[in-house]
C-alpha cells in the first residue's frame, strides 16, 4: 500500500513522464477517490504478467508500467546469461487500445538493454505467439492482450522458452527486479528505429503464420466428413478471423460465414457490450445469421483468439455447448480417430484442471489414457505437459472455461486449430446423421448424466475481500458431512495440500505437481462433487457444482440440492 498522494505528485514532477500523462493526471486533481484508485497500489505482476485498466498511474496498464516490467524482464534474461539474451524474446500483440504502443515500447526496452528482438508487423493471436517462443527457440515470449476483458482493459502475458506462460519460478524474480526500479530512468530504452537498424529488433509475420498453420492442418484427423456442413463463425472483432478463415478454407469446408459485422478487427468491440464468448449475448449477430442460413454449427472465438465456444442446431433450435461438453466431445473425437488411425500411443495422457468436471476423465479411461489434474489456469496446464513430455504423450489439454489445447507445437489454449478440429468433428458426425447434442447423449448413456451448475458470488471492496475469507473459513471449519441422502467421502484442502476423510482425518497428500492454492473440493458418495475458491483477479467467490447419475432429472435434481445446501451455508459466513 502506497502513500498515493506521494505517488501522484512524484508523476507530476518527474521529467520523464510526457505533456499529455501529466495533463490526464491534473484533470483528477480534485478526485482523491480516483488518484487513490490510480496510485495506492501498483499494477501487480502476478503470474500471468500485468492486466488492468488503460491510464495514468501506477495501478494503470500505461507505457511507463509496461516499460518497468519489461526492464524487470530484461534483467532476469541478462541474469540467465548472453545466450539468453541472443535468443531474445517474440512479442505479439492484439487488437486492443494500446496494444500496438505497449508492444512497441516493450521492443524499445529490451533493445536498449541489448536483448534480441522479434516482434510481429500486426495482430495476431495468443497461440501464434505461444508457437513463435518454440519456432524460433526464443528465451522467452510476450503478448499484450486483456483477452475477454472489456474495452478499457489491456495486459502484458509473458511466456518462457517452452512457449508457455511463465510460473511462479520466473514471475517472483521478475517481480523483484520491477520493485528494485525506483524511477522511470532507471528503465533503459533504445529509438525504434536505431533498433531496426542495428538488427536488435526484427519484424517477423508471414514465415511464422506460414510454419503454424502448417502444423495446425497436421493435427486433422479424418476427412471422411461432411464438408459442406453449415458452419457460422464469429472472431467478435479479435484476431482470429484471418487465422480461421485460412484453416477452414484450406480443409476445404464450403459452407462456413464469417459474421461481417464482427470480422473487422477493432478494440472498441463495437457490437457486443463485453467481448466474452462464454456469455451468450455475444452470439446474437451469429445466431441471427445461423437461423437466416439453416447453419449446423456456430463457432466464436475470444478477441486474442485462444477460447473457443459453440452452439449446435438440434431438432431445431440451437443449444451452447459449456466447457466441459466441448471437451469431452473433442476428447472423444480425438481419441477414438487417433485410436482407429493406430497412431494413439500406449502411455497418452490428458491434462484438465481440478475444476473442470469428470466426463472427459471417463472417457479418456475407456481409451486407456490417463488424465492428470492441475490447478486451474493453461500455465498450469501447459506447464505439467512441459513436465511430463519425457515421460507421457499428451493428447489434449482443457478447462471448463472454453479453452483447448492439442498436439505439441503450441503450449497454451488455441482457438484457431480448435475451430477447424471442432469444425471436422461436427462434419464428421454430420455425415452419420448425428448432430454433436446427440454425440454428446450418447456419452451420457454410456458413462452418466454429468451435470454441471458453475456461478460466481460478488462481494466488492474491503468488506467483500472479509467476507470472501469468512466464508473460505466456514467451508474450512464446519463443512457439509451430508447433503440431502449424499455423504461427504472426501475433501481437499489445497491450501495445505491435504486430502481428509468426512471426519477430517488426513488421509494423503495432494499431488506433488499441484502448488498450494486457496480451494476447497468436496467429493460426495455418488461421485457428485462441488468446490469453491476465490477468484484470483476480481472480486468474486467461484464455485463449481457437478452431479452425476445415470437418470438426467435424477442428476438435475442432485445439482439443486448441492447448490441449495452450499447457499445455506454461504449466508452462515
Amino acid at each position: 500500500m502506497k502513500d498515493y498522494m506521494l505517488e501522484y505528485n512524484k508523476w507530476l514532477e518527474s521529467p520523464y513522464i510526457d505533456e499529455a500523462t501529466k495533463e490526464e493526471l491534473r484533470k483528477i486533481a480534485d478526485n482523491e477517490e480516483e488518484i487513490k484508485e490510480r496510485f495506492m497500489f501498483d499494477l501487480e505482476f502476478g503470474t500471468a504478467g500485468l492486466r488492468g485498466k488503460i491510464g495514468a498511474g501506477n495501478n494503470r496498464m500505461n507505457v511507463y508500467t509496461v516499460s518497468k516490467a519489461t526492464q524487470g524482464l530484461a534483467q532476469y534474461i541478462l541474469d540467465r546469461g548472453e545466450e539468453y539474451a541472443k535468443r531474445g524474446v517474440v512479442i505479439a500483440y492484439d487488437v486492443r487500445r494500446m496494444s500496438k504502443e505497449f508492444a512497441r515500447i516493450t521492443a524499445q526496452v529490451l533493445a536498449g538493454n541489448g536483448v534480441q528482438v522479434y516482434l510481429f508487423d500486426d495482430i495476431r493471436p495468443t497461440p501464434v505467439l505461444s508457437y513463435s517462443v518454440r519456432h524460433l527457440k526464443t528465451a522467452s515470449g510476450i503478448v499484450i492482450t486483456a483477452s475477454h476483458n472489456p474495452p478499457e482493459y489491456n495486459g502484458y502475458k509473458v511466456y518462457w522458452e517452452y512457449g508457455s506462460q511463465i510460473m511462479d519460478d520466473i514471475a517472483e524474480p521478475i517481480e523483484e527486479n520491477i520493485r528494485k526500479i525506483e524511477d522511470f530512468g532507471k528503465i533503459k530504452k533504445m529509438e525504434f528505429d536505431e533498433a531496426i537498424q542495428k538488427g536488435l529488433i526484427k519484424i517477423i509475420g508471414k514465415e511464422i503464420d506460414e510454419a503454424y498453420f502448417e502444423k495446425v492442418l497436421s493435427l486433422s484427423l479424418c476427412d471422411d466428413v461432411d464438408k459442406n456442413i453449415g458452419v457460422v463463425y464469429t472472431p467478435l472483432h479479435g484476431t482470429g478471423g484471418r487465422f480461421v478463415n485460412y484453416v477452414l478454407n484450406k480443409r476445404g469446408f464450403t459452407n462456413y460465414f464469417i459474421v461481417p459485422e464482427q470480422l473487422e478487427p477493432n478494440g472498441e468491440f463495437p457490437t457486443v457490450s463485453y467481448p466474452n464468448p462464454e456469455d451468450l449475448k455475444a452470439f446474437e449477430l451469429a445466431l441471427k445469421y445461423a437461423k437466416e442460413r439453416d447453419a449446423d454449427l456456430i463457432l466464436a472465438t475470444d478477441p486474442d483468439a485462444d477460447r473457443n465456444a459453440v452452439m449446435v442446431k438440434h431438432n431445431g433450435e440451437y443449444l451452447p455447448l459449456n466447457g466441459n461438453q466441448t471437451g469431452a466431445l473433442l476428447i472423444e473425437y480425438i481419441l477414438s480417430q487417433r485410436k482407429a488411425k493406430g497412431i494413439l500411443p500406449k502411455n497418452g495422457i490428458i491434462i484438465k484442471s481440478i475444476v473442470t468436471g469428470n466426463l472427459g476423465k471417463m472417457i479418456a479411461k475407456q481409451y486407456g489414457v490417463e488424465t492428470f489434474e492441475t490447478l486451474t489456469g493453461f500455465k498450469n496446464i501447459c506447464g505439467l505437459e512441459n513436465d511430463l513430455e519425457d515421460r507421457y504423450s499428451f493428447q489434449f489439454g482443457y478447462e471448463e472455461s472454453i479453452g483447448y489445447v492439442t498436439g505439441n507445437f503450441v503450449r497454451d489454449k488455441d482457438g484457431v486449430m480448435m475451430s477447424m478440429l471442432i469444425s471436422e468433428m461436427a462434419g464428421y458426425y454430420k455425415k452419420q446423421g448425428k448432430t454433436l447434442i446427440d454425440v454428446l447423449e450418447g456419452l451420457y448413456k454410456k458413462f452418466g448424466y454429468y451435470m454441471e451448475d458453475n456461478f460466481s458470488l460478488i462481494y466488492e471492496g474491503i468488506k467483500g475481500m472479509e467476507k470472501i475469507k469468512r466464508i473460505m473459513d466456514v467451508f474450512r471449519k464446519k463443512y457439509l458431512k451430508e447433503i440431502g441422502t449424499l455423504e461427504l467421502v472426501e475433501y481437499t484442502d489445497y491450501n495445505e495440500r491435504k486430502v481428509y476423510d468426512k471426519n477430517g482425518k488426513e488421509i494423503r497428500n495432494v499431488e506433488p505437481h499441484i502448488a498450494q492454492s486457496n480451494v476447497l473440493k468436496f467429493v460426495l458418495s455418488d461421485g457428485s462433487w462441488y468446490a469453491i475458491r476465490p477468484s484470483g483477479t476480481e472480486p468474486k467467490l467461484k464455485v463449481y457444482i457437478y452431479s452425476v447419475d445415470r437418470v438426467k432429472a435424477e442428476a438435475t435434481r442432485k445439482l439443486s440440492i448441492i447448490k441449495d445446501a452450499i447457499l445455506k451455508k454461504v449466508a452462515e459466513a
